[in-house]
């Protein structure tokens, strides 16, 4: 394929991307509620329950296509290429529990009683099958039209290779052909070289650099991506007003509203209340479990900062031997690590050592959902190098957040803070329900960490490539 021909064709699947993701998107809703639709008609209408006349059963398929809409979207269950198949599948299967879940309890609403839940069950198995196949098939799509965009990184700094390394990952989506230094390269040269590309990765240059930069690829379509500072993070969440003739952007830097604070914490407690009910068994077995073990202590208590940065003890289930930090400084777990017991190493596996935290939020030092509580000695050395690591305590820490969703074990501290920062800026209880959904696909997927790589078909352009390539090997 020629090099004009294939960025013309790059350009075409650009154009109906969206819209071949929104058929899709109606298909697979379609084909789930007419499966729906019929095992309710072959197992309850009439039959468990009273028979639906008129347009009563249209309306209760219609309920259920838009659940299946909503929880779909909500968990990026529609996105199909743009996130790998595990993640998407995953994605459907908890929507599907969700939806069959809410909707056997609504049929028993309707029929005044308890139904055999057996038809739900078998829907179940096939919606699984179902989904798998429709994803597998969408991604395939994605990917037969999907041609890898030829890009080039222009960066400010010597880590650069870092985020080529994490693009890369996706090498069916972008190809780093080029690297250039704003320090080594004059801007006419960049904006020269960078018309021989698909796009361009803009990558912690400095401001000016970066506007003339914006404006040359806005000028002449090119896409771009650009790595946003705090400032712009922070930007993100402001509030738009007209003065007249003049736009004004207002950031307000108070963090969550009144309104927002009690909805939250009546979410809060709410949930947890809820939560408390399967989890107290499985409480009890994991604490009895610890203490037949070695008869130590059940919980783990540790120092955590939250919002406004006051201290609390964040608990866990003890998974490590007693003292496991004796000298009083951090030593976090490491792969095959002699401090874990074995019964730490099942609820570490199962991910239910955090489970306690459920009183610590129904005590209300912590939430559902927010910034992570790190460590105070975490904090005290973020914060020697990064001032403003402390902006993400304008809220409560959370069991979970938009750094434990879109974050890996190994991200830096300055990457947590944006992705926080994110989460603080564009607050609402659409997105805390979605961080929560999005919680659960990520407790099916091993946690992970990356190394460092980077492939040799890339033209490094400035004097460090020895200091890079020295990077490289380590």
């Amino acid at each position: 394929m020629g090099e004009a021909e294939r960025k013309r064709r790059q350009r075409r699947f650009d154009e109906v991307k969206s819209s071949i993701r929104r058929v899709e998107a109606i298909i697979e809703v379609i084909v789930l509620a007419l499966t729906y639709y019929g095992v309710w008609r072959i197992k309850y209408d009439g039959s468990s329950m009273p028979p639906f006349f008129d347009n009563g059963k249209y309306l209760l398929t219609l309920v259920y296509v838009f659940l299946n809409y909503i929880l779909f979207f909500y968990c990026d269950g529609f996105k199909f290429g743009h996130i790998k198949l595990t993640d998407v599948t995953i994605s459907q299967w908890i929507s599907m529990f969700i939806l069959n879940f809410v909707t056997y309890f609504q049929l028993c609403l309707i029929a005044n009683q308890m139904i055999t839940p057996i038809p739900m069950l078998i829907l179940m198995g096939i919606d699984i099958l179902l989904t798998f196949g429709l994803s597998y098939l969408f991604t395939a799509i994605y990917h037969s039209f999907c041609i890898p965009k030829r890009m080039i990184m222009i960066y400010g700094k010597d880590d650069a290779p870092s985020l080529k390394q994490k693009m890369e990952t996706r090498s069916d989506k972008y190809q780093i052909k080029r690297m250039m230094s704003c320090d080594e390269f004059s801007l006419e040269a960049i904006e020269s070289a960078i018309m021989g590309y698909d796009a361009v990765v803009i990558n912690d240059v400095d401001a000016q650099t970066r506007n003339d930069l914006l404006k040359f690829c806005y000028q002449n379509s090119i896409r771009t991506y650009s790595v946003p500072n705090l400032s712009d993070v922070i930007y993100s969440g402001s509030e738009d007003i007209m003065l007249f003739d003049t736009p004004l952007k207002l950031v307000r830097g108070r963090g969550l509203t009144p309104a927002q604070r009690f909805a939250k914490r009546a979410m809060d407690l709410t949930l947890c209340l809820i939560a408390m009910i399967p989890s107290s068994l499985i409480m009890l077995i994991i604490a009895i479990a610890i203490k037949l073990e070695d008869g130590g202590s059940v919980f783990y208590r540790q120092r955590r900062i939250t919002k406004g940065g006051k201290q609390f003890d964040i608990l866990k289930f003890r998974s490590m031997i007693e003292n496991a930090e004796a000298d009083g400084k951090p030593h976090p777990a490491t792969d095959n690590d002699d401090r874990i017991t074995k019964v730490g190493k099942v609820i570490r596996t199962l991910r239910v050592d955090e489970l306690p935290q459920l009183f610590n939020i129904i005590k209300g030092d912590m939430s559902i959902v927010g910034p992570r509580p790190e460590r105070v000695e975490h904090c005290e050395m973020y914060g020697a190098k990064i001032p403003e690591f402390e902006f993400r305590n304008k809220v409560k820490g959370g069991l979970t957040g938009y750094a434990q969703v879109y974050g890996k074990y190994n991200t830096t501290a300055l990457d947590k803070l944006k992705l926080d920062l994110m989460y603080i800026e564009n607050y609402s209880l659409a997105l805390d329900l979605r961080i929560i959904l999005m919680t659960v696909r990520i407790l099916f997927k091993k946690e992970s960490t990356e190394g460092f790589d980077v492939t040799n078909n890339v033209e490094i352009s400035n004097k460090a490539e020895y200091k890079e390539k020295q990077l490289v090997g380590k």
